[in-house]
């Protein structure tokens, strides 16, 4: 028969939930940061936490996670980028690889980090904990919504110079075609006063 102690341990063990879980202390629940979240941010990461949970608790930091994974989970695919800017300013989430296209209509995702969870090499770092007032917070929240990514905007004019350089922005001049009827003269005849075309010769 087992003791107390054994059962003890195996009780502390034992998931009470019974079935997978994503931790957020309540720390990080009553900080200054995690307040000022936007609904599109906090589901972001919770559809970060679903895919570490996909993995098995593991891969933290080389988490993939595309923009179709976003909208499926339900945010609004205009309201990503600045949802995972929010994040980022905010101290939740790192980017540890930020995506690109491939060949054809293939795509590389980006890699994310839960700074609140351990990953293969280390611990948490819970960078948002950095922010200690809650008004430092909202105006960190709101920059970060407003600006765009700087990397993506010089990505977007390069993109534009290489349309420019291989010919695919000029139009060619639209000329006029011969084949165009010209005005005819209108008389009124003697007889019957009714407007007449006249075919030139």
């Amino acid at each position: 028969m087992p003791n107390m102690q054994d059962q003890k341990g195996r009780s502390r063990r034992r998931n009470p939930i019974g079935e997978q879980f994503a931790a957020r202390t309540i720390a990080m629940l009553e900080s200054p940061a995690y307040r000022v979240l936007s609904r599109a941010a906090l589901f972001a990461l919770s559809r970060l936490e679903v895919e570490l949970a996909h993995h098995g608790g593991h891969d933290n930091g080389e988490l993939p996670c595309t923009f179709d994974d976003f909208v499926g989970y339900g945010v609004h695919r205009h309201s990503i980028a600045p949802a995972l800017r929010e994040l980022v300013a905010l101290g939740f989430v790192q980017i540890m690889r930020h995506g690109c296209a491939l060949n054809g209509d293939q795509r590389q995702s980006n890699l994310y980090r839960l700074t609140y969870q351990p990953t293969k090499n280390g611990g948490p770092t819970h960078d948002w904990r950095r922010i200690k007032m809650l008004d430092e917070a909202q105006r960190m929240a709101l920059q970060a919504r407003r600006e765009g990514d700087p990397r993506a905007r010089a990505l977007g004019r390069a993109r534009v110079r290489k349309q420019k350089a291989s010919g695919s922005f000029c139009r060619a001049p639209v000329s006029k075609i011969g084949t165009e009827t010209p005005q005819l003269p209108v008389t009124k005849t003697v007889t019957t006063g009714v407007a007449k075309s006249v075919t030139p010769i």
